[in-house]
């Protein structure tokens, strides 16, 4: 934190210090501050997928849509109103002429095109590139089967105008376009995002089209100002972001409980909130699962990876003492979708048969399981339990190889010696397809290097139907990786922060924990009697 920043609000914390709760100082300055989970934070949306980081981009880019903070349906950002076609296969977006870059430039629907190309080269394999398949001519340019760019449904009509043309209907696109990796990027500042993951970029150098712009960067600090330029600048409401980036999560919640940081969006210690009330918690679309690599043999068995999950005791696993929302399904629980049954409960009978069937008998011949997490609390806790389920009841060696944050999610990228790895997710969009498709082939997030034709024909298969008819092709595909024991759910997170919705507006709970930053505003906190409130 800036020493002047810190002086000022020691001074106002200093006039209020009778306040009995804990008052913020975000309206004093119009500065609202965001305690985040340390981490190496990428301001490249190209290659980022953190969450942290699409919280961050809410701020710093905006793409034809963005997100409606209470429902999460796309409303409209740089597009201002689009056409489909008859046949649901193209859509025409009309930018808005007062969409500007932070630097004053005009946004163009070529710097949408060019962007989005860049996201989906086949060399750049980023992370959601798999999100623009559903765009003609997209899967074979990304796989290297065709590499003609004039293939690719994304046209320019004219400086205003953007075209895209679908290879088949698909009821979620629109729902999709919220997302970070959708956003528009500046031609110089694509330029820079192309050479690497984590490229300089600073205050001096950034260029983005959000609400607010990179105004000052320091170790483990970055400060957003608002944009003069942005379109809707009017209803952008605080002058300034601040983010910190805990290193102590104890000290993080202190500064919370003192009135210095006014929402920690992750990196704290609940049992050290002074005030309950400001603990916020809500039901999130997401899954905390292990996953099996399934490259190699014998883990690329179906019927080994079903016999080690039959040998586990789920009741256990999912202990609801351990967790919020204990879950058998990668599909977290939404209105109409049929649940599949999953693995939940332990038979060991069942397991030790389809190990005879596999030509494993008894497991004699598997070799070492090894088991890869970041480690602490549950993870380790998790692994014991994995750990003397299998050595007892098979003699099955497990190792743990644990990798602390931020290094983790590289590691299950790159380290090649894991047959079991874990990760929460949280979905991108609010539809079962941002949990499944992960799953595919094409995407770059399939970790599991998991393939299957039925698997990916019931995909296809979905994106033509609608309703109930949707819903139970994907509840079918998802049985595969459950049955099949690709996937190990484990509970459905719930999203926890911490933020006083007495002295903040526009902050709503949903189920993807992404709240735009645009929509903030102080709000009027109701002092405790017999103290004087200061406003400058």
């Amino acid at each position: 934190m800036r020493t002047t920043t810190l002086l000022r609000k020691i001074l106002l914390g200093l006039f209020l210090f009778m306040s009995l709760s804990g008052v913020s100082y975000a309206s004093a300055d119009r500065r609202f501050t965001v305690g985040m989970h340390d981490g190496n934070v990428s301001l490249n949306p190209l290659t980022s997928f953190t969450s942290t980081e699409a919280q961050i981009f809410t701020g710093l880019y905006e793409g034809l849509f963005v997100y409606d903070p209470i429902t999460l349906r796309p409303i409209p950002g740089v597009a201002r109103s689009w056409e489909v076609s008859e046949d649901g296969l193209t859509y025409r977006f009309f930018l808005r002429e007062d969409a500007r870059y932070s630097n004053g430039d005009p946004v163009s629907a070529e710097h949408f095109r060019e962007t989005w190309l860049t996201m989906i080269e086949p060399e750049r394999a980023s992370a959601y590139s798999f999100l623009f398949d559903v765009i003609e001519g997209v899967e074979a340019y990304r796989d290297g089967t065709v590499t003609d760019r004039s293939t690719i449904g994304i046209e320019v009509i004219e400086d205003g105008v953007l075209e895209v043309r679908l290879h088949e209907r698909a009821p979620h696109f629109r729902q999709i376009l919220p997302h970070h990796s959708f956003a528009v990027l500046h031609p110089k500042q694509l330029e820079t995002f192309r050479t690497g993951d984590s490229p300089n970029v600073d205050e001096e150098t950034f260029v983005g089209n959000g609400p607010f712009t990179l105004a000052e960067t320091a170790p483990r600090e970055l400060l957003l100002k608002r944009n003069p330029h942005y379109w809707d600048t009017r209803n952008v409401f605080f002058n300034e972001i601040q983010l910190l980036f805990a290193e102590d999560p104890s000290r993080q919640t202190s500064m919370f409980n003192e009135g210095y940081i006014d929402w920690i969006h992750s990196g704290y210690m609940l049992s050290e909130v002074r005030f309950r009330e400001t603990i916020v918690v809500n039901p999130m679309f997401s899954t905390s699962y292990f996953f099996f690599r399934v490259v190699e043999e014998p883990w690329d068995n179906a019927l080994v990876r079903r016999a080690l999950a039959l040998l586990l005791p789920w009741d256990s696993l999912r202990d609801a003492e351990f967790h919020f929302t204990p879950g058998h399904t990668l599909v977290p629980p939404i209105p109409n979708y049929p649940a599949p049954e999953g693995i939940q409960q332990q038979d060991t009978q069942a397991a030790l048969e389809l190990l005879d069937e596999a030509g494993y008998p008894g497991g004699d011949g598997l070799p070492e399981l090894v088991l890869l997490t970041p480690g602490g609390g549950e993870n380790d806790r998790i692994f014991q339990i994995l750990r003397d389920s299998w050595l007892d009841s098979i003699g099955l060696d497990v190792s743990h190889q644990v990798v602390a944050h931020p290094g983790y999610y590289d590691a299950l990228k790159t380290n090649e010696d894991y047959t079991l790895g874990s990760i929460s997710w949280i979905g991108d969009y609010a539809d079962p397809l941002t949990f499944l498709q992960l799953w595919t082939a094409s995407s770059n997030l399939n970790e599991a290097g998991f393939a299957d034709q039925a698997y990916e024909s019931l995909l296809r298969s979905s994106v033509q139907q609608t309703g109930e008819e949707r819903y139970r092709t994907m509840a079918e595909a998802e049985s595969i990786l459950l049955d099949t024991a690709v996937v190990l759910p484990i509970s459905h997170s719930p999203a926890v922060n911490l933020i006083d919705l007495e002295f903040v507006d526009g902050w709503f709970p949903n189920p993807l924990d992404i709240h735009p930053f645009k929509t903030l505003r102080p709000g009027e906190r109701r002092a405790a009697p017999g103290v004087i409130r200061y406003r400058p």
